[in-house]
């Protein structure tokens, strides 16, 4: 009986720690050293005082394409850059998976669709990707200038491929944001991600 207990207590305590190692809404965002698409480093630390945005994309990804081909994502990049937001793309595929790219057809893709990132980070080790437990792509964070989480889920309501669907959807990224920068509590800071899943 008493092994038992043990090995139960055991399990109990491994729950806990995965548990605690997701990111929390209201806690510090995970920090991250991600090389970008230029060979420049960048950290979280990088932009203290600052709303950060994390964008994961896989530009091979038809839910992704949905929010390119219709300019919504590079809409959503601008508005939140115009208000000195940093938005951070992040591409975790690994190499020799779908969606991996080389710096340079990333910075291709980011002329060829007009996308308006501060950065695309290069996260091939899938660390940090791992560290926000993002799943699918697209999948959306917003963190405050005081460097906690403050939302994480979908970039919008409606889990399909169609660009038609974009307009009646409830759009969870832009108004997290928006609520972000008007000093709001976010309404509602976790929802569901949709897309394809992360090729870690």
């Amino acid at each position: 009986m008493k092994l038992k207990q043990l090995f139960s207590a055991l399990a109990l305590a491994g729950t806990v720690t995965a548990v605690a190692a997701a990111p929390q809404i209201g806690a510090p965002a995970p920090d991250f050293t991600v090389v970008d698409s230029h060979g420049q480093t960048h950290s979280l630390a990088d932009f203290a005082g600052k709303n950060v945005i994390l964008e994961w994309t896989n530009h091979e990804c038809p839910f992704v394409v949905k929010h390119y081909v219709s300019d919504n994502m590079q809409g959503l990049q601008q508005h939140f850059a115009d208000a000195d937001t940093v938005w951070l793309s992040v591409i975790s595929s690994k190499p020799g998976s779908q969606g991996h790219v080389s710096p340079e057809k990333a910075n291709e893709l980011t002329a060829s669709r007009s996308a308006q990132p501060a950065a695309v980070l290069l996260d091939e080790s899938g660390d940090m990707g791992r560290a926000y437990d993002a799943r699918v792509t697209p999948h959306m964070y917003v963190i405050g200038s005081d460097g906690n989480l403050l939302y994480m889920g979908g970039i919008d309501s409606i889990p399909t491929a169609n660009p038609a669907d974009i307009p009646k959807a409830e759009a969870y990224l832009a108004n997290a944001g928006n609520e972000v920068l008007a000093g709001q509590p976010v309404s509602k800071p976790v929802t569901r991600p949709y897309g394809c899943s992360i090729k870690y």
